[in-house]
């Protein structure tokens, strides 16, 4: 029989161990996101695997593996250098944490939360989905005068006509609902009777805008959609959190570690500010562009500047908008479309406010990016941009101020369809532009037929042309307008071909002489994007005092065919050396989605 002393020395050990269970317990309760497995701790951790590539491009050869110290890589190394240490090496091959340069993330927050119309070709299909939507659990309340029932994703071009209030009207299910769905470019809404009816009478046309009105009323474009948005019942902040907490989840799944916010609005950013210091939720690192409450305005009492030491939310730059989407035929074009020869285009803003806004907001010493697509769109970006730039360093000669743009970062987001003499014009300056490759396999449906063979030849989709110029491109997806995936946009770069259809391996892609080698595609998605954000020490790669940012996949990248990169499935994801993703499936099977699912701790409390 034990000594009394024995007995309470084993009791005293059970009570620390029940202790340390019910320790870990309510920390995974308080911190619902946290993984159980984190490098985020003072002691360094050592992780090796198959492969480790630290960079896109010039990696550090032969390495695999990396130690992890409070959040932060301390050192890359090869385990056979390691000697008198013993490592176990992990499945999988490591590439640094993948970045969209332009996405909305709020808007894909929604847009998971709503009526997803993307794909769809007739308007019995749309009636269809929003009814879907609308019987989900949850959607209860949906399309009543206080909750409208939203989706996004039509396109006039697959459906053959322009939509039209009173075709959601036909459906009894939708009949007197109040119903708000974008257009797939986020450019036009298409609304429902009741919305209609609580606009005035003899509605006037606004400038940089447009009311479709025939073959009758119900979609709004560019800045006519204020109309409709300043009588929308916009999402309180515990919505807009749900919105928040689905999207991160979300782009964890495909290895997004981070994202520019292309436009948040400044209520919004006091949000991310709120959100993003005490919840362990927010696990996805952003860089967000703010845009005034009123499009394209200066409204510097709410400029913020924000740099979170753990780097989860930077702000210190702007977005403005200089003209419309080329879909609609809103891009502000030089010359008329070739397909509508009564349009060229709509600007958002003319010339002059636009160079203006750009010195206010550079003036700041904020980063300023400029939505741009159609080619006069691009050329008074430019020319804003330049006067700027002349400003912010006035003793610079003009041949000078490609060293003044170091320092700025002045950017243009899309960069589209850019006229030969600007795009030299870009390149003299050094201004970054900032792509999403799946637009180009998106468009190529249509765009030769909007701009004509020569336009589209010589100005359309450039991204060759911009790195053979030394320019370093920021790559991304403009999410929800397109799949946040980065595999789809690193296929649509390299291949020129729609990630959707994909290819034989003998076709030739849309206009292949702009596409890209895997390694610059990647490097647009990783250093490119830092760079663009001003994170190139912090994000990007794989080294010492970096964010421990990190991907997982089955097989090496370089090992892949051009046609599988846009099916490559990532087997983790790591934030600040914390795993915020696994795939639950382990054994691939790609064709069941369902068992792709981010790994949360309340989904494993089970387990302890």
């Amino acid at each position: 029989m034990a000594s009394p002393s024995a007995m309470w020395i084993q009791w005293g050990l059970r009570l620390s161990l029940v202790a340390a269970v019910i320790a870990v317990v309510l920390r995974i309760q308080q911190n619902p996101l946290v993984d159980l497995e984190s490098g985020d701790s003072a002691v360094e951790e050592t992780y090796c695997y198959q492969g480790v590539r630290t960079a896109a491009l010039d990696p550090e050869e032969g390495v695999n593996c990396f130690g992890v110290k409070s959040g932060k890589f301390t050192r890359v190394f090869r385990e056979s250098d390691d000697e008198g240490h013993a490592h176990t090496v992990r499945p999988g091959y490591v590439l640094p944490g993948i970045w969209d340069g332009h996405g909305h993330l709020l808007g894909y927050g929604e847009f998971l939360h709503s009526a997803d119309l993307f794909g769809s070709a007739t308007f019995d299909e749309i009636r269809e989905r929003v009814v879907r939507y609308l019987e989900r659990d949850g959607n209860e309340e949906a399309g009543g005068r206080d909750n409208w029932a939203r989706g996004i994703g039509w396109d006039q071009m697959a459906l053959g006509a322009m939509p039209t209030a009173d075709m959601l009207e036909l459906d009894p299910r939708l009949a007197g609902r109040f119903i708000m769905l974008d257009r797939v470019d986020v450019h036009c809404t298409w609304v429902s009777q009741a919305i209609l009816d609580l606009l005035p009478a003899g509605l006037p046309d606004i400038p940089g805008g447009e009311i479709i009105r025939n073959p009758g009323m119900g979609v709004f474009c560019d800045n006519a959609m204020d109309y409709i948005t300043a009588l929308w019942p916009k999402p309180d902040a515990a919505r807009k959190k749900t919105f928040l907490r689905s999207a991160m989840r979300e782009l964890h799944k495909v290895g997004l570690v981070g994202m520019h916010d292309a436009g948040v609005f400044p209520e919004d950013i006091k949000l991310y500010n709120e959100l993003s210091k005490g919840g362990d939720w927010w696990t996805l690192r952003v860089y967000a562009m703010m845009e005034c409450a009123e499009r394209n305005t200066f409204c510097p009492e709410d400029a913020a500047r924000i740099e979170h030491k753990d780097g989860l939310l930077v702000v210190r730059s702007v977005k403005l908008f200089a003209d419309g989407a080329l879909g609609s035929w809103g891009s502000a074009m030089i010359e008329p479309y070739s397909d509508k020869p009564s349009t060229s285009g709509s600007l958002l803003v003319n010339a002059s406010t636009l160079t203006t806004l750009t010195r206010q907001w550079a003036s700041l010493g904020l980063q300023v990016n400029i939505h741009a697509i159609g080619d006069l769109a691009n050329r008074y970006a430019i020319d804003a941009i330049s006067a700027a730039l002349a400003d912010r360093c006035p003793d610079f000669v003009p041949d000078r101020l490609k060293e003044c743009q170091d320092s700025h970062r002045f950017r243009i987001e899309h960069s589209q369809i850019i006229h030969p003499t600007d795009q030299q014009r870009i390149q003299n300056l050094g201004i970054i532009p900032s792509i999403q490759p799946t637009h180009a396999t998106s468009d190529m449906a249509y765009a030769e037929r909007r701009l004509g063979s020569e336009r589209t030849a010589t100005e359309a989709y450039r991204m060759r042309t911009f790195v053979d110029m030394g320019l370093p491109l920021v790559l991304g997806s403009d999410f929800p307008v397109e799949p946040p995936n980065p595999w789809e946009g690193l296929y649509a770069a390299v291949a020129r071909k729609s990630p959707r259809t994909g290819g034989s391996k003998g076709e030739r892609g849309w206009y292949e002489e702009e596409s890209l080698g895997i390694w610059q595609a990647l490097e647009g998605f990783t250093g490119g994007a830092a760079r663009g954000g001003f994170m190139e020490g912090k994000a990007g790669r794989i080294g010492a005092d970096r964010w421990a940012d990190w991907i997982v996949l089955d097989e090496a990248l370089d090992g892949l065919q051009t046609e599988e990169l846009g099916r490559v499935k990532v087997r983790e994801t790591w934030v600040g050396g914390q795993r915020v993703y696994q795939r639950r499936d382990d054994d691939d099977d790609d064709d069941d989605d369902d068992d792709d699912e981010a790994v949360e701790i309340e989904e494993r409390r089970e387990e302890l």
